[in-house]
């Protein structure tokens, strides 16, 4: 009997593995906010971190959450670093692209929960009088971070996220005095 038992849990231990392995390696996460306001208005708010706290979803979930800034003010060579409860975790964001009302690209490396490295971007587009902005996150998916997908969508986790952020910023950007 425990001959058969160690027999079915390697059994499905194999196919666990089998599964897991051929889970996707990359993912993306991507969402979309019209802002009532131009490019560069909207721009500003991302390519500097510290404007970040207005509108950072995870800042809400931790209020406390350590936070220092380094390098560069804004644009490239900019870096922002947080450490907070179990929610935000650690880890250290480096703004490696800038180009004004186009494209911000950044570097994030996650430190805790789970250590990885992604990169997240910005892109603007003017429609009329509004700025079209995509807020997305792309990486590569190690074979723990497989695991746990199987259990958790990255969308669902990093989407609803995001989808706070730009509606916070929408509402930063939009309450501003016009210039």
């Amino acid at each position: 009997m425990l001959t058969k038992i160690l027999i079915a849990l390697a059994v499905i231990g194999v196919v666990l593995v089998i599964v897991v392995a051929t889970r996707p390696s990359e993912f993306r996460v991507a969402r979309t906010a019209t802002i009532a306001a131009p490019a560069p208005a909207v721009f500003a708010q991302v390519n500097d971190f510290r404007k970040w706290e207005a509108w950072n979803p995870w800042a809400k979930l931790d209020p406390a959450m350590k936070q220092t800034y380094e390098g560069a003010p804004a644009g490239t060579g900019a870096m922002y670093t947080w450490a907070g409860n179990s929610q935000v975790g650690e880890g250290r964001m480096t703004l490696t692209e800038s180009r004004p009302s186009d494209l911000i690209r950044i570097r994030l490396e996650f430190l805790k929960p789970f250590p990885g490295t992604s990169t997240a971007e910005f892109t603007f587009k003017p429609e009329a009088n509004q700025t079209a902005v995509v807020w997305s996150m792309a990486g590569t998916n190690n074979f723990m971070a497989k695991v746990v997908c199987l259990f958790m969508s990255m969308d669902k986790m990093i989407g609803g996220q995001f989808e706070k952020g730009l509606a916070q910023m929408k509402s930063v950007v939009e309450a501003a005095p016009k210039q």
